[in-house]
């Protein structure tokens, strides 16, 4: 898997949108307060903190594959909450979890199947899964711009190598994977969570971190600047609306299962 270093500050500033999805996910939890809970890709721990709220008898762990992300959700850390540096293809735990928790991370993991064995065997019995993230269809004007960005002549070369950083799929996509795990019940759902951006700055902050963090990566350091420039004018442009607010789409995969 590869792994990308996030700035956790600044996503702490450009992530209103996935807040307020992982506001809503957390809305959903009938916890009891004495949970043990894990969140996978816990990012700046702002959610996670929530998570260790509302079990104040439970504990929470929050893992994250980037440092810089880690350092600024440990100054949440309390008694019954910890974060550690972890990848998440990694994760080895079993029968430890009441709960795993998840909001706006998960399409950045490839291989799922792997993902969905792995919480499985980290559930204890009657154990659930409540996760939301990126499905077909997500961020697809991003996506638009930056694929034409790097088939561009001058850019790419250095694209050549370039692993596809999300996996995004459709809900008969993801029925037919967690089907074959051995969870007791699920349910997926499709979710349009659109979005405008109340100006430009807001959706630079979003272009910045974490969108063309895996892109940005793979170009020269002379060529870093115009080429972020270039997607952020063409990401402006291309979603600019008459009341200059910036439209993208969000569709996200929503999963919630039983052990």
């Amino acid at each position: 898997m590869n792994t990308f270093e996030f700035d956790g500050k600044k996503y702490k500033s450009a992530s209103r949108h996935q807040k307020e999805w992982g506001n809503d996910l957390i809305s959903e939890l009938p916890l009891s307060g004495n949970e043990t809970i894990l969140d996978l890709g816990c990012g700046d721990g702002i959610l996670t903190k929530r998570l260790s709220l509302l079990v104040p008898r439970g504990n929470v762990l929050g893992i994250d594959a980037s440092a810089n992300m880690v350092e600024t959700a440990k100054t949440l850390c309390e008694n019954n909450l910890e974060f550690a540096r972890m990848d998440m293809n990694e994760m080895n735990f079993e029968h430890a979890f009441d709960l795993i928790f998840s909001n706006a991370a998960l399409h950045w993991v490839k291989n799922h199947k792997r993902l969905l064995t792995n919480a499985h065997k980290a559930l204890k019995i009657h154990g659930e899964i409540l996760w939301d993230f990126g499905g077909a269809g997500n961020c697809a004007n991003f996506l638009e711009v930056i694929q034409r960005k790097m088939s561009e002549t001058k850019y790419a070369k250095y694209f050549l190598d370039f692993a596809w950083p999300w996996f995004m799929p459709s809900k008969s996509q993801y029925v037919e994977l967690i089907s074959t795990i051995g969870f007791s019940s699920y349910e997926i759902a499709e979710i349009n969570k659109d979005r405008y951006f109340s100006d430009a700055s807001e959706m630079i902050k979003w272009i910045d971190q974490p969108s063309i963090v895996p892109f940005i990566k793979q170009i020269p350091e002379e060529l870093k600047e115009s080429f972020r420039q270039e997607v952020i004018e063409e990401m402006l442009q291309k979603t600019r609306q008459s009341n200059g607010t910036h439209f993208e789409t969000f569709r996200r995969i929503r999963v919630h299962a039983q052990k």
